[in-house]
């Protein structure tokens, strides 16, 4: 389901809200519109028939009789463009005088002073003094309705402009007024268990204040915590050394002065557990390193000299010094501003990883490409995806009967994150039908 949106959910309440203000209003406008107009047609209309009233009369009176009804319609007017056509009639409804032949007959309103209306026009009576002659004016409603429509459609209009603009405009204010509230949630968002330093609030909207507010305490909290965690971890491991090395040099000690079979077999049992606690405290300590966020340095550190000691450390420790095999591009650069013991770590626990769980009579292959990449290549069985995810996790191990803590690659993986490097695993390896490849890139 998809996340609602505050912009979105903004630009409808408010273009909703303005159109709908703007449709009631023109309503509104309208109905006042229709009244006032009718009002001023109507004015229009009785004045019209006041002034025109005496003039009729005169004109009647001046002309000679006779039974044919006197037409003074202008020849040169069409009945389109004729707004107010009147009528002179007579006691018995004769019409004496009429302004159009465009009306067949005398209007339908009664011989009766004041205001008639039909579905038509609205008609207007005015009577001499003695009610012989009824002069009559008729105002067409298809006139008064055509100037209503174009009013109302005047102001309906603007809202085919006002909705795009509405829309435009508010995204634009939205956007920007969201600014800050994406400005925060970015800083958030970046905050982790190295960087957890208070957010800045100065500059901040007075509604942001509280939320940065409580973010700082947290993270104060959070700070806390990893901190005594961090520290219990190095202090434990710390003190842990001390001791099992010499319960180590006393079980060496006691080897050699044990001669029974079952003895000498305990002791033996008693210093493959007691190097396994060595290691065990040993990844610990580079745990609390890890989480120290010990990865970044001020300045460049050349990394491929690092890695030359290393593994120049191994095959001087190893037995076979044929075991690891180093290729290294002559082009190889690879100086990054890392930390050299956070980089040494990582390499450690790679290599050491690849010559625990790697085919024993098998070498493990490192080899530095001209771009700075680093592949360390074992042999071995092909690991599933789903045990190449396990083993990335803290204490995870797959199917594998090698000692080990299933700390190293997890410790690997936490520092070469903040080193900003890419650390990938492949198994089987590339190019080979088995084995197991990791491939750290900056």
């Amino acid at each position: 389901m998809k996340s609602p949106s505050l912009i979105g959910r903004l630009m409808f309440s408010v273009t909703t809200a303005v159109v709908t203000f703007w449709i009631v209003a023109a309503v509104g406008g309208i109905l006042v519109m229709r009244d006032e107009f009718a009002e001023i047609f109507d004015s229009a209309l009785q004045e019209t028939t006041e002034r025109l009233a005496p003039l009729i009369v005169d004109d009647i009176a001046l002309r000679n009789h006779s039974d044919a009804a006197l037409s003074l319609e202008n020849s040169s007017q069409t009945s389109s463009s004729q707004y107010l056509t009147y009528q002179a009639r007579d006691a018995s409804g004769k019409i004496l005088v009429h302004s159009s032949d465009v009306i067949k007959g005398p209007f339908p309103a009664p011989l009766k002073e004041g205001f008639w209306e039909d579905d038509t026009a609205r008609y207007y009576t005015v009577a001499t003094a003695d009610n012989t002659i009824f002069v009559q004016v008729a105002d067409q409603m298809e006139n008064r309705r055509e100037a209503i429509n174009e009013g109302a459609l005047a102001l309906l209009l603007p809202i085919l402009v006002l909705v795009p603009l509405s829309l435009y405009i508010i995204r634009l204010v939205a956007r920007r007024s969201v600014t800050p509230i994406n400005d925060l949630r970015q800083a958030i968002s970046e905050k982790d268990s190295g960087d957890l330093h208070p957010l800045k609030a100065e500059g901040l909207a007075v509604e942001l204040q509280p939320i940065v507010h409580s973010v700082n305490i947290l993270m104060g909290r959070v700070q806390s915590a990893l901190e005594a965690e961090r520290a219990f971890t190095a202090n434990s491991a710390h003190e842990l050394r001390t001791p099992i090395a010499g319960a180590l040099a006393h079980t060496q000690l006691l080897m050699t002065e044990v001669h029974s079979p079952s003895g000498q077999a305990r002791v033996k049992q008693v210093e493959a557990s007691l190097q396994k606690l060595k290691r065990l405290v040993e990844k610990l300590m580079q745990l609390a390193r890890a989480e120290a966020n010990i990865a970044h340095s001020d300045k460049p550190t050349d990394l491929l000299r690092v890695l030359d000691l290393l593994v120049e450390e191994f095959q001087r420790g190893m037995q076979q010094n044929n075991r690891i095999i180093y290729e290294r591009n002559p082009e190889a650069r690879l100086l990054k501003p890392v930390n050299e013991d956070a980089f040494a770590i990582v390499i450690r626990n790679l290599i050491e990883n690849a010559l625990l769980h790697g085919r024993q009579n098998e070498a493990v292959l490192v080899r530095v490409e001209k771009d700075g990449t680093i592949h360390i290549i074992n042999g071995g069985k092909s690991l599933s995806t789903e045990e190449l995810s396990i083993i990335q996790k803290r204490f995870g191990r797959g199917t594998t009967t090698a000692p080990g803590s299933g700390l190293g690659i997890p410790i690997a993986v936490e520092i070469a994150a903040q080193m900003h490097a890419q650390l990938h695993f492949t198994s089987p390896a590339t190019g080979r039908a088995d084995g197991f490849e990791a491939t750290l890139n900056f």
